[in-house]
Formats: C-alpha cells, sequence, structure tokens
C-alpha cells in the first residue's frame, strides 16, 4: 500500500515509483497529477508517433520534460514514454 503524500499528491504509488526511478519530488508530483487527472493519455487518440510535433511539444511542457525545445520528433516521443 503506498503511503498518503497528503492532498497536493493525487496518486500516491505512481508519485512513490517515479521517486524510486530518480525523479525529483515536484517532477514527480507533476506527473502523477496529470496522470490522475486523466490528462496524460499515450495510448488514446492513437501512437504518439501519429501525432503533431506541436502536440508532443505540449504533453512534454504539461508533465515537465527538460530541453523539450531543442528535441526532435522522434526525441519527443521517447521522452515522453519515459515520463
Amino acid at each position: 500500500m503506498a503511503k498518503d503524500h497528503g492532498p497536493s499528491i493525487k496518486d500516491d504509488k505512481l508519485y512513490e515509483d517515479l521517486r524510486k526511478d530518480g525523479a525529483s519530488p515536484e517532477k514527480a508530483a507533476r506527473i502523477a497529477n496529470a496522470h490522475a487527472a486523466g490528462t496524460i493519455d499515450h495510448r488514446g487518440g492513437g501512437t504518439l508517433e501519429d501525432r503533431t510535433k506541436d502536440d508532443l511539444l505540449d504533453e512534454a511542457r504539461k508533465i515537465g520534460i527538460a530541453g523539450r525545445s531543442t528535441m526532435t520528433k522522434d526525441e519527443l516521443v521517447e521522452a515522453i514514454r519515459k515520463g
């Protein structure tokens, strides 16, 4: 059972998993909360490769991927999948 991280973390298990994988507390919180809110959906609406680079940049911004503005479309897809 995941520890309760308070009301600011919406998906405690995902938050803990991301922290164990080395994500900063801020990044882990952003991803866990976006996932809980349903704003991250890698499987819906086709594959990431089918999306435009602008869509991928928006997704990367939402989940806090650093260096996204200089990435190619393929690099964005890979970074988003890694979360």
